[in-house]
């Protein structure tokens, strides 16, 4: 009997196994495609530039994409407070279903706006609209993605499987870079510049529709079930409620801290060195797309490798880890990059800084769930991240290239390691956010 009751115990043991993968699964599926949605118009605003902003220089053009791209993030503190709210009220999947339908939206609107010479400023309006929906929708995946995926993850393997958030994250980022390639291949440098760019976004619309079939069969959280049947019987303050997150104050206060310094090193070393490479380095359009692309597969295969040891070791270490090395690396991979036009150099000074990021965005996400109860977790996480990742990662590029502009380019270089420095201080001084336990509907203190 004994031995029976252990073989079914196993056997249902498995069976919730395979049903958390199928979930990640699901999940990790549609934060590809939005991804690649956002990080396809980084990847070919080489390209398209001209098409949306009047003839001038190169950078001058590269700065006004860049201007967009952080325009964008503006949006995302507001995708994550309503989206986040959203989430906290009506559940994970609903809230991942929405979004990706706003960035869907937003795709359609870059692939079919005609050229600034065909429509003049009524061109850059709808690039602006287009970035604003995608901001909406990218501000509230990050936060119900990261809440759902580490709400039903296995005890104990949360890092390992909230790793995956940025697997298909920087998977969405090398699809873009992928299909660049194949397109380079096939079609001129003026083919693409006229009109090949727009099949990116063409394709990135056509995934939100698998994504929305897929997203339809995942399950809703039993924490979130658990927190909307107490919330019910309770009185407090309603969940998802901006007056239940000021209830959090040095939870949210964490949150920006240890975004601060990350979300600066990673859009540094993602979407702005390709343009660093072209515009600084001399380094041919194409050849910078090989580099990135096999840089960012290096970069998406350790996050796993990096979350498993998360669990292991613990959240802290690693974060501190990645402030130590982060603010050594900075100005020396920088300024050496910036004198070499050779591509296994090149390649070599992109791919160890992103080996040091892996530190922080193989855990980014499971560490600020980790500080937030159920009843608020979605919108704890999503709104002050996004609000740092608005000023910090979202003006990333468009620092960057005034520094440039300015005939400075070097200061970008110490202004990234200050804010790895600030955040280094935060991970020194905050608590071990790991026990190994089911994320339960109470936060810790």
């Amino acid at each position: 009997m004994a031995t029976q009751t252990t073989t079914a115990e196993t056997r249902k043991s498995r069976q919730g196994e395979r049903r958390v993968v199928s979930n990640i699964v699901r999940g990790s599926i549609g934060n590809l495609i939005e991804w690649y949605d956002w990080y396809a118009y980084t990847a070919f605003s080489v390209y398209f530039a001209a098409a949306f902003f009047p003839s001038g220089d190169q950078t001058a053009q590269l700065l006004n994409t860049a201007a967009v791209f952080a325009v964008g993030f503006l949006m995302r503190p507001i995708g994550g407070w309503v989206l986040g709210r959203y989430a906290d009220r009506r559940g994970r999947r609903s809230a991942l279903t929405l979004s990706v339908t706003l960035m869907a939206a937003g795709s359609l609107i870059v692939a079919l706006t005609p050229s600034y010479d065909t429509i003049g400023v009524v061109a850059p309006v709808l690039l602006v609209t287009a970035r604003l929906l995608q901001g909406l929708s990218v501000g509230g995946e990050y936060s119900t993605s990261a809440t759902y995926m580490s709400e039903v993850a296995s005890p104990g393997r949360r890092g390992y499987y909230s790793s995956f958030q940025y697997v298909t994250l920087i998977a969405g980022q090398l699809t873009a870079l992928g299909l660049q390639i194949i397109l380079q291949q096939l079609l001129s440098g003026t083919q693409m510049e006229s009109w090949g760019w727009r099949i990116a976004f063409v394709v990135g619309a056509a995934g939100a529709i698998v994504v929305l079939w897929l997203r339809r069969g995942m399950d809703e959280s039993e924490s979130f079930e658990r927190a909307a049947a107490e919330g019910e019987k309770g009185s407090g303050p309603a969940r998802g409620s901006l007056r239940m997150l000021l209830s959090y104050p040095r939870q949210c206060l964490i949150v920006v801290g240890l975004t601060m310094g990350g979300t600066l090193f990673f859009y540094t070393y993602t979407t702005y060195l390709q343009k660093f490479m072209v515009n600084t380095s001399g380094i041919a359009k194409p050849t910078a797309a090989w580099i990135n692309f096999f840089a960012l597969l290096v970069f998406v295969l350790l996050q796993p490798v990096m979350g498993l040891l998360s669990d292991r070791i613990g959240r802290r270490p690693m974060l501190i880890g990645f402030g130590v090395l982060g603010a050594i690396v900075v100005v020396p991979s920088l300024t050496l990059l910036s004198h070499t036009s050779d591509p296994v150099y090149a390649f070599l000074l992109m791919v160890g800084p992103l080996a040091v990021s892996s530190l922080y965005t193989s855990i980014s996400a499971v560490v600020k769930a980790e500080l937030f109860p159920t009843s608020i977790r979605a919108l704890g996480v999503g709104l002050p991240y996004a609000l740092t990742v608005a000023l910090f990662g979202g003006t990333a590029e468009y620092v960057a290239l005034w520094f440039k502009d300015a005939g400075h380019e070097s200061w970008y270089f110490y202004y990234v390691t200050a804010c790895v420095l600030v955040s280094l201080l935060v991970y020194i001084r905050m608590r071990e956010t790991s026990d190994g336990s089911p994320l339960e509907s109470e936060a810790k203190d």
